[in-house]
């Protein structure tokens, strides 16, 4: 009898040693599920004849996503952090720069420059309770050549706010 009870005892603590306390399966669980998110997060733009593919930060809610024909561009917004225009042209930097040169309204500073990526700060030398951060990015997929930037309707986006969208947008081509 005491052999059957310790033969038994034996084989539930080999039973529950062997299923673990269930941290790899939930562990499992969660990278399925983040993997899952991060999917669902990822736009592809290729329907609109761009090869490019937006991942969206996360929490952010689903994008909409408009074609402006007379501007050529094409919008998405996805909540108030994400907003930004993508438009089929060559590369222009030194023309940005130049504009912003010259813009007498605000003061612009440069934050960040890269030969594909411009990060700026614009102020109103009035006002510094109005300071706004822009980006400028140039992407090249094969032959063609995209301009992403965020949009200029007055939203105020912080510096992490145009950091996020402007590395969210990649070429289809290196997914």
């Amino acid at each position: 009898m005491k052999q059957s009870i310790l033969i038994s005892l034996t084989t539930v603590a080999f039973i529950q040693a062997s299923c673990g306390d269930g941290r790899f399966d939930a562990a499992k669980r969660m990278a399925a599920a983040e993997d899952s998110a991060r999917s669902a997060a990822r736009t592809d733009l290729s329907v609109h004849q761009i090869p490019l593919v937006l991942e969206i930060p996360g929490g952010a809610p689903s994008p909409s996503i408009v074609w402006k024909d007379a501007a050529g561009k094409l919008e998405v917004r996805a909540g108030d952090h994400y907003a930004l225009e993508i438009q089929e042209a060559p590369s222009d930097m030194a023309g940005i720069k130049a504009d912003l040169d010259r813009d007498l309204l605000k003061r612009n500073s440069i934050v960040e420059e890269t030969p594909d990526l411009l990060v700026y700060r614009s102020e109103f030398p009035d006002d510094t309770t109005l300071v706004f951060h822009h980006f400028h990015r140039s992407i090249t997929v094969g032959t063609r050549t995209f301009q992403v930037s965020d949009t200029r309707n007055g939203t105020p986006f912080t510096l992490e706010d145009v950091r996020a969208m402007a590395a969210s947008v990649l070429p289809r081509e290196a997914l």
